[in-house]
C-alpha cells in the first residue's frame, strides 16, 4: 500500500506499507457448481455375500517372455517371480483367502464378507493389478539377478463374482484343468523341439488331434520321460493360503531377581504359504477348511 508523507524539507514521499490480503475459496461454490460430475460415475459395488475374484493375466507375455530369454516349456525364476508378486498382494490385502497362479496369470479370491473399498469392483481390481505389477518390478533383480528387465510388464485384470462354494470351486478347477492341458502340451512340443530338432510349424503338426494319451505315449516312448514325474509347480501351478505358524525369537527378559537373561518366545503369526497339489478333488479343501464359508451365512 502506498501512503504519501511530507518531510522536513517539504518534498512529499511515497513509503511502501506490506498489506496482508487473505484469499478464501468458497467450497460451497464449488461443490455447488461442479460437484454434480461426480454423478458420471459407475457404481460397480459387487453384489453382497459372494467371492469376488480379481484375475490378472500378462499383456502379451508370449513376446516378454522371448526378449527376456525365458527358458522353455517352463522357467522357474518366472514362476517364482509371480508367485512373490501374488504374495505381496496377499500381504497387503489381508482379505484374499486364496489365490491360484500358473503360466502368466493369477487369481485373487476375497471372501464373501470382505468390505474393502466397499467392495468396489473398480478399486479392488486396479489395486491388485498395481501391487502385483510394482512388485513384479521390485523383486525381479531377485529372481533374474543378471538378466536386465528392459521394459515394464503390463497385467491386464477382470472381477467376476461367485456366490456358492462349489462356484468358487469350480473356478479354480478350470484353472488348474487350463494350467495342466497347456502345460503337457507345451513340455511335449518344446521336447520335439529342442531335442528332436523339428521346427515349431512341424512339432504343431506332430502334435495336432493327439490327445493327452498320445502326448504321455510320446514323452516316454522318444524322450523317456514319465510326465507323472515332473514337477509339480508345472503341473498343478501355485495356490497360496494364509496359515498359522509359530516363530520362536529370542527376547532380552528381565528376571524377579534383577537380573537380564536372553529368552526364548514363541508367537503365533499368520503368514502366506505356497502349496503345488491338486485343487479339484476333496483332500486339499478337507485340510483347509477355514479358506471357505458356510454357504448358508
Amino acid at each position: 500500500m502506498l501512503i504519501s508523507t511530507a518531510s522536513r524539507f517539504g518534498v512529499s514521499c511515497c513509503s511502501l506499507t506490506p498489506s496482508v490480503r487473505l484469499f478464501s475459496r468458497s467450497s460451497n461454490m464449488a461443490k455447488s457448481k461442479f460437484e454434480y460430475v461426480r454423478n458420471f460415475e459407475t457404481d460397480d459395488t459387487c453384489l453382497r455375500n459372494c467371492y469376488i475374484v480379481v484375475r490378472l493375466d500378462g499383456r502379451n507375455f508370449h513376446k516378454f517372455a522371448e526378449q527376456h530369454k525365458f527358458a522353455k516349456p517352463n522357467d522357474d525364476r518366472a514362476l517364482g517371480l509371480m508367485t512373490r508378486s501374488a504374495r505381496s498382494v496377499m500381504e497387503e490385502l489381508e482379505d484374499i483367502v486364496v489365490a491360484y497362479g500358473q503360466s502368466d496369470e493369477f487369481s485373487f479370491v476375497f471372501n464373501r464378507s470382505s468390505t474393502w473399498f466397499k467392495r468396489r469392483a473398480s478399486k479392488l481390481m486396479t489395486h491388485v493389478a498395481s501391487q502385483f505389477s510394482s512388485s513384479y518390478v521390485f523383486y525381479w533383480k531377485e529372481f533374474f539377478e543378471n538378466q536386465p528387465l528392459l521394459y515394464p510388464p503390463g497385467f491386464d485384470g477382470r472381477v467376476v463374482l461367485y456366490p456358492s462354494n462349489r462356484n468358487l470351486r469350480d473356478y479354480l478347477s478350470w484353472r488348474q484343468a487350463d494350467c495342466h492341458i497347456n502345460n503337457l502340451y507345451n513340455t511335449v512340443f518344446w521336447m520335439l523341439v529342442q531335442r528332436k530338432g523339428l521346427s515349431t510349424t512341424q512339432a504343431e503338426d506332430r502334435l495336432k488331434g493327439t490327445l493327452a494319451g498320445d502326448k504321455n505315449e510320446i514323452l516316454f516312448t522318444e524322450f523317456g520321460i514319465n510326465y507323472n514325474n515332473e514337477s509339480a509347480v508345472h503341473k498343478k501351478g501355485t495356490t497360496l493360503i494364509w496359515e498359522k505358524r509359530d516363530e520362536t525369537v529370542i527376547k532380552r527378559t528381565k528376571l524377579p531377581n534383577g537380573e537380564e537373561k536372553d529368552m526364548p518366545v514363541t508367537r503365533s503369526r499368520r503368514r502366506v504359504e505356497a502349496y503345488h497339489c491338486d485343487l479339484i478333488g476333496e483332500q486339499f479343501w478337507e485340510e483347509h477348511p477355514d479358506i471357505l464359508e458356510d454357504d448358508n451365512c
